[in-house]
């Protein structure tokens, strides 16, 4: 048992262990370090309405059940009490939402741990109160303060390496960023204590020249002990004689059978029929004394190592408590991330039902303002898609695995619900046989927003969403959860009396078979005026079940109130657990009795007592449960064809980006080619000019051979000009050729001349940054980027497409 009270932000609560009370107070809010100290309990109790409400909910087994996921002792402890109390603020849950999302992120990067079974977070407040006290600790003690600062650790370097690894983790993990990245480790103490003290918790020999020098002296001691024991019995020994070496508060001695007689003197310590006498031998004394006094000088020096240990950990025993306290905090957060992924829960989409995005404690009312009048612009919804109830799905487990069945299958698996309110209804009235899941319906909800409120992922689909509650109010009347004070007429309107004077316009009431236990009539009377008063200045929502036909009318008379009922199958004469929403239940009584096999005449009978407008009435509810469900069927048929339609949709999308990635590779490709075709066009260009323009230099050379071969010649001719007439009339000839090859020379040399000049020019005048040129061998006009002079070639732009052209390719 235990109790729990809210002092601040900080959750206190008391548990009993053995004969003293303990109380464990752990500041969430806090970065603070607070001292796990002992207290006497103090009696803070909630009120009885809310504590009825909790039980009857049976709220405290799904906090036992979320605290059996925490890995500490004290962490299971601190779960069960932040659980309990349910005062949390809206802004409150949201942050605990954001912890158990943090946690859940952590749990699948994998390498981030918050696992701490294996710190005995009990060892370590135990030893910090020592260490307060500057009471020596023990081994123990000092290994689990080694353990607790070195997971502090590898938990801070898992952090660091994977934020180092990618930057959004940072956010992912806030704000159990913030808390881990906050430990301060002293190294230089976990050294320490890993020189001292041993794995098995004793203090190590090399801890101290005096302890070292003490246990080796036990040890000669002990050795010489052994031998004088040895030979004593060595010397006593024959076939009728039993004697047996012993310890006795730490002195050797020896165990003598009754009637026994000895050769060795000793004092007897010790004697009794059947057991013999403990002897111990003159010889050993001094030994024994001795063995004493070395005993004391090792517990002294082994008190010394740990008291020095304990001076050196009181410096940092703030940050020791600290990391102490986040741990806890920690493995209560782990502890409700982990119920979550097991049971495959979904984050809650939560939601102030008065100002989105605002705190209650501006907006949350009191008791003084509960009759007050509604906003009429009020905005909310609840929806709850393939909810389930947390216990009945944890019961199947059980089942499943005594059975060693798979969990996933089963025929008796719990039905998920749907559950939807709109934003207008105020009174939710549901309908139904007798075990057909109406009360089922009723905690699911009720478990839903408490736990939401609680930062505990939700047994739901995704898109879950449920507004806040300051309180749950439930009035439910099966033998399994109602006391027998309480299950009486009087004590349901006691019980409906103290919700209706205690809820809020922000909270939630369950009613279950409201107006039952009493006259048909009058019980049917009360029901409609208790359901009507709810809506007209109630709680924020109120959801009552009932077996009373007129509570079904109300709907049609204020659309406040809400029908639905439970869905039974007829054909198998047994309940689907499906609410059927908008449809008020009927009564099945008649017909399944008729199915049963009843005498018709006994029917026809019911049927008559029963009335022709009654009979009436459940046609007319018949045909809108046919047609609810013709409409659900159309509903579930539309819903496939959305998701075809989708599919078929999203093939398309990717067929069309498929055809946009090829026609971009082939216009890329294209581009490619044209410009390796102009790359070649250019080189070919730039091969012809240079012939050009060395054949543009070449025609002076061989003139000037001419001449010097003419020369000779020439004097030839003038010496012997009488003499060899036909020589020169050759001369002639040849200079008439040559005059007529001169002109065809002229005209090349200008033409290249001018290709010369043309690409001169073009060089000289470079287009500038910003200009729009005329690219030849695309046939376009692009825009220039950049002007590379030295390699001759500019960088045009055209749309998206960008290239490198050579300047000798351009036009303007």
């Amino acid at each position: 048992m235990f109790s729990c009270a809210v002092v601040g932000k900080a959750i206190s609560f008391a548990t009993t262990i053995s004969a003293f009370p303990i109380t464990i107070n752990i500041n969430k809010f806090s970065n603070k370090p607070t001292l796990l100290k002992l207290k006497q309990p103090f009696a803070t109790s909630p009120s009885s309405i809310h504590y009825d409400s909790l039980r009857v909910l049976e709220w405290d087994k799904l906090c036992d059940l979320v605290a059996s996921f925490a890995t500490t002792s004290l962490g299971r402890e601190a779960v069960k009490a932040q659980l309990w109390h349910l005062s949390q603020t809206y802004e409150e849950s949201l942050k605990l939402l954001d912890e158990t999302n943090a946690a859940v992120e952590m749990h699948k990067l994998g390498s981030c741990s918050l696992d701490f079974a294996h710190i005995d977070a009990v060892l370590v407040k135990s030893a910090i109160q020592r260490a307060r006290r500057t009471i020596p600790m023990s081994g123990y003690e000092a290994m689990t303060i080694m353990s607790l600062l070195q997971s502090a650790e590898t938990l801070q370097n898992n952090l660091k390496a994977a934020i180092k690894g990618d930057a959004d983790w940072y956010n992912r993990f806030m704000p159990l960023t913030e808390v881990i990245l906050e430990f301060v480790i002293n190294r230089s103490l976990v050294k320490l204590i890993e020189q001292v003290i041993d794995g098995d918790g004793s203090v190590k020999d090399s801890a101290s020249p005096a302890l070292k020098h003490s246990r080796e002296q036990v040890r000669m001691l002990e050795r010489k002990i052994h031998q004088l024991m040895e030979s004593l019995i060595r010397n006593e020994r024959s076939e009728t004689s039993i004697l047996e070496v012993n310890n006795i508060d730490g002195r050797w001695c020896v165990r003598v059978d009754s009637g026994q007689n000895t050769s060795f003197q000793g004092l007897l310590l010790s004697s009794g029929s059947g057991v013999g006498s403990i002897v111990e031998p003159l010889s050993a004394v001094p030994l024994n004394d001795e063995l004493q006094r070395a005993r004391g000088l090792v517990a002294k020096a082994e008190a010394d190592v740990l008291l020095a240990l304990t001076e050196k950990m009181q410096l940092d025993l703030d940050d020791i408590e600290k990391i102490l306290n986040s741990m806890i905090q920690l493995d209560v957060i782990n502890a409700r991330a982990r119920y979550g992924l097991s049971f495959k829960g979904t984050s809650p989409n939560i939601f102030h039902p008065y100002e989105k995005g605002s705190s209650t404690a501006d907006t949350s009312l009191t008791e003084d303002h509960a009759n007050g009048p509604f906003p009429k612009n009020r905005e909310w919804t609840l929806y709850l898609p393939k909810s389930y109830h947390p216990l009945l799905l944890q019961q199947h487990r059980e089942n499943l695995k005594a059975r060693k069945e798979v969990a996933e299958l089963g025929k008796d698996h719990p039905v998920p619900v749907d559950f939807f309110v709109t934003q207008k209804t105020r009174v939710l009235i549901i309908t139904g046989p007798n075990t057909g899941g109406k009360t089922i319906c009723l905690k699911t909800v009720a478990l839903a927003a408490m736990m939401a409120k609680s930062g505990l992922h939700i047994l739901a689909s995704e898109s879950a969403q449920i507004p806040w509650f300051d309180s749950v109010f439930a009035d439910i009347g099966d033998e399994q959860s109602l006391s027998q004070s309480l299950s009486t007429f009087s004590g349901h309107l006691k019980q409906i009396s103290d919700i209706k004077l205690h809820s809020t316009r922000q909270s939630l009431v369950l009613l279950d078979e409201v107006g039952a236990g009493t006259n048909p009539l009058e019980g049917a009377a009360l029901g409609m005026a208790l359901l009507e008063a709810f809506a007209q200045d109630g709680a924020l929502l109120t959801i009552a079940t009932t077996h009373h036909g007129e509570l079904k009318t109300l709907k049609y008379s204020n659309e406040a109130l809400e029908n639905a009922s439970m869905e039974f199958d007829e054909v198998n004469l047994k309940p689907t657990y499906k609410i059927l929403w908008g449809v008020p239940g009927r009564s099945n009584a008649i017909n399944t009795a008729e199915r049963l096999g009843l005498p018709s005449v006994l029917v026809d009978t019911a049927c008559k007592l029963y009335g022709s407008a009654s009979a009436e009435i459940d046609e007319v509810i018949t045909d809108m449960e046919k047609l609810k469900q013709d409409y659900q069927e159309l509903l579930d048929e539309a819903q496939q064809h959305m998701m075809h339609s989708r599919s078929l949709y999203g093939s398309l999308l990717d067929t069309r980006r498929k055809i946009l990635e090829h026609t971009t590779s082939l216009r890329f490709r294209k581009m490619r080619d044209v410009s390796e075709a102009a790359a070649m066009a250019r080189s070919v260009l730039h091969k012809k000019v240079r012939q050009l323009q060395a054949s543009s230099r070449q025609p002076s050379r061989p003139n000037i051979a001419d001449k010097s071969h003419q020369s000779p010649v020439t004097k030839n001719q003038h010496a012997s000009a009488d003499k060899r007439e036909p020589t020169i009339a050759v001369t002639k000839n040849q200079r008439a050729s040559a005059d007529k090859r001169e002109p065809t020379q002229s005209a090349r040399n200008a033409s290249a001349k001018k290709i010369v000049n043309q690409f001169s020019s073009e060089k000289t005048g470079l287009p500038k940054v910003g200009d729009v040129v005329h690219v030849s061998s695309l046939g376009k006009k692009m825009t220039v980027l950049k002007v590379n002079s030295f390699k001759e070639e500019i960088e045009v732009q055209a749309g998206i497409m960008k290239l490198k052209v050579k300047i000798t390719d351009i036009q303007r």
